[in-house]
């Protein structure tokens, strides 16, 4: 692919080139505005959980940044003719629920017509200039925490399947509706050097591009939450579309460093829709920032990891 041009505005803040979860635009010395967008393929038939999924997985990208979310534009495609338009006004409503539980607006949005369902939101938030967060600046010494489990791609497709209980299923589709807006909140209290939320790249994808130029992140799979039956479904041989190329992305510069069956390797290149926070705060607050989170219903929060310096042989990240 062509390299794009790049910007040359000195108040774009962060752009495109970095990876990063939103692009965040100066307006004035204590201002900046962030804005992302995100839409996804419905994960399950009820339309209304369909809206909620696409709406904390939109609004994940603002809170990833240290933002505040104020306005949301619905983007949906949809198939006039085949689905009544009932299904659709479904999906907005269960969008709408999120977005006012985010503490934003839903301002209007665009719908054009497509063969299958998507749904997903532009986002315009509000952060101070001198505290977003970006997935990178993470620095040794710091700690690794991460907020939801992983697991739901793969628990999405055994699903399909029939192969996933009743009680697991519901334990995914919660996590996958539960807003990042109160972790986000509780992280604002303490020292953030690097952030981003978990999605398609699956942890280690994500991990991987936090580490940057200078760090290493060691990683501790038993730490590491896992929603329930996820593993199980890996073992009786269950994957995704995402897990090779997930794997792919890192395989230059990751490695295991413990002997795990290649099944249970998969859960790090799973992909996530609207999963948790990954964090890097100093190792001494790591303890606190986790109880509070878990005193506040982010009950899954846990640390999964540390941070080194870059070694010569260049691995940015290592799953013990």
């Amino acid at each position: 692919m062509a390299t794009l041009p790049q910007n040359h505005d000195a108040n774009l803040l962060v752009g495109f080139d970095t990876s990063d979860d939103a692009g965040v635009y100066r307006l004035r010395e204590d201002l900046a505005i962030v804005n992302t967008a995100d839409f996804i393929t419905p994960p399950v038939d009820d339309p209304f959980m369909f809206g909620q999924i696409a709406a904390a997985n939109a609004l994940s990208d603002i809170f990833a940044m240290g933002a505040k979310p104020l306005t949301c534009l619905n983007l949906a495609g949809f198939p006039s003719g085949k689905l009544p338009d009932e299904v659709l006004q479904q999906i907005i409503a269960g969008a709408l629920d999120k977005i006012t539980e985010a503490g934003a607006v839903l301002a209007g949005g665009h719908t054009t017509r497509d063969d299958e369902p998507k749904f997903g939101l532009s986002v315009t938030g509000v952060v101070h200039p001198d505290k977003i967060w970006r997935n990178i600046g993470a620095q040794p010494g710091d700690a690794l925490i991460l907020t939801k489990p992983i697991g739901s791609g793969v628990l999405l497709n055994a699903n399909l399947k029939g192969w996933v209980s009743d009680t697991a299923l519901q334990k995914c589709l919660q996590s996958m509706i539960e807003l990042n807006k109160t972790a986000a909140e509780i992280f604002a209290e303490f020292d953030v050097h690097a952030a981003t939320d978990v999605t398609g790249f699956g942890l280690a994808g994500h991990a991987y591009e936090m580490t940057g130029e200078t760090v290493r992140f060691e990683i501790m799979l038993d730490k590491v939450p896992i929603m329930e039956e996820a593993l199980a479904m890996y073992e009786k041989g269950m994957g995704t579309g995402s897990n090779l190329p997930n794997r792919q992305q890192v395989s230059h510069t990751f490695r295991f460093d413990r002997k795990f069956e290649p099944w249970h390797e998969e859960i790090v290149f799973d992909p996530q829709t609207s999963g948790g926070l990954l964090v890097a705060i100093p190792g001494a607050d790591a303890e606190k920032a986790v109880q509070r989170l878990r005193n506040n219903g982010i009950a899954d929060a846990t640390i999964i990891g540390n941070v080194f310096e870059k070694q010569p042989d260049g691995i940015s990240l290592i799953i013990r």
